[in-house]
């Protein structure tokens, strides 16, 4: 089935994610309490809360922030094109990337992402 689809109708697409908080001690407490109680399964007793954090804080949402999204797509002539949008500023760059991926060009493609 993957073989039937043209390559240049498959947008590629990576998300990049980092922590909100460089430190842990620069959430506040509720959000460290918010973190302690959902993560505690995961990490078990011989990790701090405050260790897990620096570790994973990026990959949960409701943790972590967008810096970088890249997406690519072939044409015809097998020629790769590229974009990335990056920075600090998550829901600038969400704007950005919205604009592209909302475009009439982007219409009926397929997203191909790592885990996604």
């Amino acid at each position: 089935m993957i073989q039937q689809i043209p390559i240049e109708k498959i947008l590629f697409l990576d998300i990049e994610t980092v922590p909100q908080y460089e430190k842990w001690e620069e959430m506040s407490l509720a959000e460290q309490h918010l973190w302690d109680k959902k993560t505690r399964w995961q990490r078990g007793e011989e990790v701090s809360a405050g260790e897990f954090y620096l570790e994973r804080g990026g990959i949960m949402a409701e943790f972590g922030k967008i810096i970088c999204i890249s997406v690519g797509m072939a044409d015809k002539n097998d020629s790769l094109k590229i974009k990335s949008f990056a920075g600090d500023d998550e829901k600038k760059l969400l704007a950005e990337f919205g604009e592209i991926f909302n475009s009439p060009r982007l219409r009926n493609v397929i997203l191909c992402a790592h885990n996604g």
